[in-house]
C-alpha cells in the first residue's frame, strides 16, 4: 500500500512523535510505500520513506493548529495515497490514531483538580476552544473509517465524549523494541548506573521515567519517601519538567541523597538495568510506553489504574496496580510489597514474557490489517 502518515512534528522525543517515527519504519519494513507529512521535521525521516513539509502560519500555536488541520488534508490527498493515517488533529483522514485520549476528556480531568481558575482559563482560551472544535469534527459520523486507540481506557474516553460507533474503534497497544529492552540489561548496566549516581549496589531502587512530573504521579511518590518504610530505598527520576528545581528542592528536603534527579537521557534502557521497580502512579496516562519497556526489561511495575498499560498486567504482576494512589499509606504499602518480591527471578520472567507478546513486529502486523480494512471501506459506506 501507499500509506500517508500525518502529524504536526516528527521527532524522537515525545511519545506521539516517537511512535510516528517507529510506525514509518515498521510499515516500510513490511514493504509499504510510506509518506510522512509534517509541518516540522526535528529529525530526518527514516531511510526509504518520503517526507513532505506542510506549511503552516507562524503566528502562535492556534494559527499553527488551524492552518495545519486545514492544509494537510488537501496536500496529502494530492499524493494519491491508498490510506491516510493521522496522529493528531486533522479535518480529513481514513484512520485516526488516538494516543492520548480526547482533549475534551483531558480538560475535564484537569478542571477537577484545578478549580474555578482552571475552568475559566480553559473556557476563554482560543487555543483550547479551537482544538475542541477540530476534535468534534474528527469524531463526527463519516469523518473517519477506523480509529486506533492505544488502550481500552482511551476507547472508553472516546465513547464517553463523542457519538462514535464502538465497532469503528480498534484497541491496539503500542509495541516495544525487544532488542533494546531485555532482561540482560541488568547484567550490562546495573553496576555502572548505580555507581554513577551513588546508589549502593544492594539498595532497593525505584525508577520513575517521564516528563510532566505531576501528571505522571511524581508528587505522589515523593510523599511516600516521607514514610519510615522507605528509609532504605532510593528513587531515581529520569526526565524533565518545567519545575525541575522545585522538585529537586523537595527531594532534598524529604530524603537527601536518596532521591536523585538524572535529567533527560536518550539511553533510557540502561536505567532499566539498574532498577528493581518502575513506578508510574499517574493521574492520567493513556498508555505509558515506560511500563512496556520496563516489563520487557524484566522489571516489575507499580501503576495507578489511570495508566492504560495497567491492563497488560496479569498473574502476580497485578499486585503492582494501586487502587488508591492518593492514599499515602496505601501507596507506600503497595510499593514495599512489590519491592519485596521484585528480584524474584520468576517475577522478572513473567514481566519479560509480557514484553515478548507486545513486540513492535506483532503491532505492525495488526496495524497493517486495520489500514487494509480502512482502504477497502468506500466513503459512501462509511457515511452510511
Amino acid at each position: 500500500m501507499k500509506i500517508a502518515l500525518v502529524h504536526k512534528r516528527l521527532d524522537l522525543r515525545g511519545g506521539t512523535e516517537r511512535d510516528l517515527y517507529k510506525t514509518a519504519e515498521g510499515l516500510r519494513d513490511r514493504g509499504h510505500k510510506v509518506y510522512l507529512f509534517c509541518s516540522e521535521f526535528a529529525v530526518a525521516a527514516p531511510e526509504n520513506t518520503r517526507a513532505q513539509q506542510i506549511p503552516v502560519l507562524a503566528m502562535g500555536r492556534t494559527a499553527r493548529l488551524l492552518s495545519f488541520a486545514s492544509r494537510a488534508p488537501r496536500l496529502v490527498r494530492q499524493e494519491g495515497c491508498d490510506v491516510v493515517m493521522s496522529f493528531g488533529r486533522m479535518i480529513d483522514q481514513d484512520v485516526l490514531r488516538c494516543g492520548g485520549g480526547t482533549h475534551r476528556g483531558f480538560l475535564q480531568r484537569l478542571s477537577q483538580h484545578g478549580g474555578f481558575g482552571r475552568r475559566l482559563w480553559q473556557n476563554l482560551s482560543l487555543y483550547h476552544r479551537s482544538l475542541l472544535a477540530l476534535e468534534k469534527q474528527q469524531y463526527e459520523p463519516g469523518r473517519v473509517k477506523k480509529i486506533v486507540a492505544v488502550s481500552d481506557e482511551v476507547k472508553r474516553d472516546i465513547l464517553a465524549n463523542y457519538p462514535v460507533d464502538p465497532n469503528d474503534i480498534v484497541v491496539l497497544y503500542n509495541g516495544v523494541d525487544l532488542v533494546r529492552f531485555h532482561p540482560a540489561l541488568r547484567d550490562e548496566h546495573n553496576k555502572a548506573v548505580r555507581t554513577r549516581w551513588n546508589i549502593p549496589l544492594n539498595a532497593p531502587l525505584v525508577l520513575f521515567v517521564g516528563s510532566g512530573f505531576k501528571r505522571k504521579g511524581l508528587d505522589r511518590l515523593l510523599q511516600v519517601w516521607h514514610h519510615p518504610g522507605c528509609a532504605d530505598k532510593y528513587l531515581l527520576v529520569v526526565g524533565h519538567d518545567a519545575r525541575l528545581s522545585r522538585y529537586q528542592a523537595w527531594g532534598r528536603s524529604v530524603a537527601p541523597g536518596r532521591i536523585i534527579f538524572a535529567g533527560r537521557h536518550d539511553e533510557i534502557n540502561e536505567f532499566y538495568g539498574a532498577a528493581d521497580l518502575v513506578a508510574l502512579p499517574a493521574y492520567q496516562e493513556a498508555f505509558g510506553n515506560v511500563i512496556l519497556e520496563s516489563l520487557a526489561s524484566g522489571v516489575p511495575v507499580l501503576v495507578s489504574r489511570e495508566v492504560g498499560a495497567a491492563a497488560l498486567l496479569a498473574g502476580r504482576l497485578r499486585t503492582g496496580i494501586v487502587e488508591q494512589p492518593d492514599d499515602v499509606e496505601c501507596l507506600t504499602a503497595k510499593l514495599c510489597e512489590v519491592l519485596e518480591h521484585a528480584k524474584d527471578p520468576s517475577i522478572r520472567c513473567e514481566a519479560a514474557a509480557v514484553g515478548e507478546v507486545h513486540s513492535w513486529a506483532r503491532h505492525f502486523e495488526k496495524l497493517e490489517t486495520v489500514l487494509e480494512q480502512a482502504r477497502r471501506i468506500s466513503p459512501s459506506a462509511n457515511v452510511a
